[in-house]
């Protein structure tokens, strides 16, 4: 039983480097976990169909998303910004990757809108990458950091989220912790990403790279034939975005924002009436695949669940006496296989902190070394995983003219840029915390 987590997460990471679709790979695994656990291809099918409905708001959120995120290019008030870039970024690749990590940075704390901002802000600026000879995988990194460094370490807008999911899964198993030590348990694994980011952004990232091969160019690469001016559609542009993210802070949902958004646009014929069904087919056309496979994500941490290969794969760590340093190891790995799985943080963590508490009050943890194990247990995977939002948002947006492969310019960048120093410096927290 507690290899079920690992043989399934082999099979699904071995098909998606293999360039089997995503989707697919995630049935796939799903069925070796169910049939391993002993239930039948019916069972394990009916099981993991009855748990995706647990992202059908993620999935209907990003799907509004999309469509907001065309209504706003269709108005070209991207091109008055990538027009802007062009003049003052062209040459200067370093200064643009850490803006952009800056920018998606911003949508995790200070104006929390995770990655509704990819769609709009990416796309238009696919030609001065390709211009400039940027490796997209750069590009990838330093979004993925920003969606995913800030929560870790900062406890505002989803960091806060996150935080108190940590708190009430250790809370819920008898240990006792504030939310400042929690966030101070969680700068040391901060300090990792960042210093992931520098080494793919000043080292591994560096050379310049030739884009090859598009399957088509997308509705949303508008290049600009002539300069376009700021006028009054732009100005009721960025009114719409600021309502939608008003909205979606105010009532704390997606997909309030987007629906906000859509009808700020329509209702002050900034786009057409008659354009409407352009807007939502296009819409679905971007973030249609990504929110398929977050359902199908979602059915594939039920089986995981249901069956107990979670709990099983974790139950193992205790028979490893008290010797701390493998403990810390071990259940880090746990960590990276559920979530690499699931890819989903905050959806692991309540998963293991039921579980990881019992073991680390056992072997002696301190609280803070038990949060900073629980959290980068939590994160590890996120980064690099086919089923995240944090690389299928990065890649949606750099995919918009067909260039950019998901598994190979997104998730395995990430993976060795995130996942590596994250696991290093999980470990050295729960050593010296």
């Amino acid at each position: 039983m507690e290899w079920i987590v690992v043989i399934s997460v082999i099979v699904m990471t071995i098909l998606s480097l293999l360039r089997v679709n995503v989707i697919i790979a995630i049935i796939a695994a799903a069925l070796v976990a169910g049939l391993m656990s002993g239930l039948s291809v019916v069972e394990s099918i009916d099981l993991f169909v009855s748990g995706m409905g647990g992202q059908a708001n993620t999935a209907l959120s990003y799907v509004l998303l999309g469509a907001f995120a065309v209504a706003v290019t269709y108005t070209g008030i991207t091109s008055i910004l990538v027009n802007y870039l062009i003049r003052v970024l062209t040459g200067k690749k370093t200064m643009l990757l850490l803006v952009i990590a800056g920018v998606a940075s911003l949508s995790q704390n200070l104006i929390p809108v995770h990655i509704a901002f990819i769609p709009i802000l990416i796309p238009p600026l696919l030609k001065l990458f390709d211009e400039m000879r940027m490796d997209r995988r750069a590009v990838a990194t330093a979004l993925t950091f920003g969606l995913k460094a800030p929560y870790i370490m900062i406890p505002a807008g989803y960091g806060i989220i996150f935080h108190q999911t940590i708190y009430d899964g250790m809370a819920q198993s008898g240990a006792a912790i504030t939310m400042n030590e929690i966030a101070l348990s969680m700068i040391i694994p901060g300090i990792g990403m960042i210093v992931g980011l520098l080494i793919a952004i000043f080292i591994t990232y560096r050379k310049d790279r030739e884009v090859q091969g598009t399957s088509g160019e997308s509705f949303v690469v508008n290049e600009a034939k002539e300069e376009i001016r700021f006028n009054k559609k732009h100005a009721l542009t960025i009114v719409a975005i600021l309502a939608a993210f008003i909205a979606q802070i105010i009532t704390d949902n997606l997909i309030i924002g987007a629906l906000v958004g859509l009808v700020v646009m329509f209702a002050t014929l900034v786009v057409p009436y008659n354009k409407g069904d352009d807007i939502i087919t296009d819409g679905v056309k971007m973030m249609g695949t990504i929110a398929f496979v977050m359902l199908s994500a979602s059915g594939y941490a039920t089986v995981l669940e249901e069956t107990g290969a979670v709990n099983a794969l974790v139950e193992v760590s205790s028979v490893l006496g008290d010797n701390k340093a493998i403990i810390a190891i071990i259940l880090l790995a746990v960590g990276l296989l559920v979530t690499i799985g699931i890819g989903s943080s905050f959806g692991t963590v309540p998963i293991l902190a039921a579980l990881y508490v019992p073991i680390c009050m056992a072997v002696g943890f301190s609280p803070m070394a038990t949060a900073a194990l629980i959290g980068t247990a939590g994160a590890l995977g996120d980064a690099g995983s086919p089923a995240s939002d944090s690389t299928l948002g990065p890649t949606a947006g750099l995919n918009a003219d067909g260039k950019h492969n998901h598994i190979w310019d997104t998730c395995v960048p990430t993976f060795i840029h995130f996942n590596i120093p994250l696991f290093i410096f999980g470990w050295i927290a729960a050593m010296v915390l």
